[in-house]
């Protein structure tokens, strides 16, 4: 269930263990690793990483998150030093259409500037933003928008299996 976009917090032969019912009582929090449906085509499940909440202001400048205003800290974001040049990395969100990217889900690349404001991005009401740790190869939020809460199925917990033995038991967090 897992994939590239996530490592080096889980590789592409990591098996998870997701707790379906979480949300029920809990809020979705940023950091939390979650387990949704993908907004758009007939998709198997994704997993990524909640960077920003409702009512988030949230930016990327040369690789660094900026959520309100504040340089984030985030010790799980992996970057690709042989990867591709990718401009969202260095500057998202667009602030002008000559700056949307082809590989951008067109029903995003539509509305994302309805949600741009002072050159961030404003989580809408009832959605979460959400990045791959390997910030390189990862299709995500940038490139298709916000999740809204309703296609959230769970929380990712632990890895149970793995062709690495080391990594089973390890907590995702």
């Amino acid at each position: 269930m897992t994939a590239e976009s996530m490592l080096p917090t889980l590789a592409p032969e990591d098996r998870i263990a997701t707790d379906m019912t979480y949300y029920r009582a809990h809020t979705v929090a940023r950091g939390d690793v979650i387990v949704f449906k993908f907004p758009y085509q007939d998709h198997p499940d994704y997993i990524k990483r909640v960077v920003g909440v409702p009512g988030d202001r949230l930016k990327i400048v040369n690789q660094q998150v900026y959520l309100n205003g504040q340089k984030e800290d985030e010790p799980f974001a992996y970057h690709d030093p042989l990867a591709s040049f990718d401009p969202f990395l260095y500057k998202f969100p667009p602030t002008r259409p000559n700056e949307l990217l082809s590989t951008m889900q067109p029903e995003w690349a539509a509305q994302i500037f309805a949600y741009v404001h002072g050159g961030e991005i404003v989580v809408p009401s009832d959605m979460y933003f959400v990045l791959g740790d390997n910030r390189n190869h990862s299709w995500d939020s940038r490139y298709w928008g916000p999740v809204a809460k309703n296609d959230i199925y769970g929380k990712a917990l632990y890895i149970y299996s793995s062709k690495d033995k080391s990594r089973i038991g390890r907590a995702i967090h």
